[in-house]
């Protein structure tokens, strides 16, 4: 399997964020609305594991702006579901819920304590 080049991997980080942008801003279908905060956790550790993972993240520093960047999505995101209520005749999210914000928190917060015991443990070993 060939390596992606930075523009390549740009692209498709870039395409991801624009399909999760439009599946967020969508009610989830009823079945899943008891696990609203599991999947939030669920998938902003995917996230991040897959950012860190497919640019091969290897600083402290880089790791944290990932994160930050990755936190204000999240918030950003809660801010436009709450702000389409107003420019839609119908409802097609619910308003800024903070339990949503902080279950995104706590998926990149668990990803980076695996993540700095990964790098802590491969570090002594180089």
């Amino acid at each position: 399997m060939r390596q992606l080049s930075t523009t390549q991997k740009l692209i498709l980080i870039s395409f991801f964020f624009f399909i999760s942008i439009l599946g967020f801003m969508l009610k989830l279908p009823a079945v899943f609305r008891g696990i609203d905060q599991e999947l939030h956790f669920l998938f902003y550790f995917i996230l991040a594991f897959v950012i860190n993972y497919l640019f091969q993240i290897k600083s402290i520093a880089k790791h944290l702006i990932i994160n930050v960047v990755l936190f204000f999505f999240g918030v950003g995101i809660e801010i436009a579901q709450h702000i389409s209520n107003f420019f839609f005749k119908v409802r097609i999210h619910g308003n800024f819920d903070p339990a949503d914000v902080y279950s995104n928190f706590k998926g990149i917060f668990v990803f980076s304590v695996i993540w700095f015991i990964y790098f802590f443990s491969t570090k002594k070993s180089r």
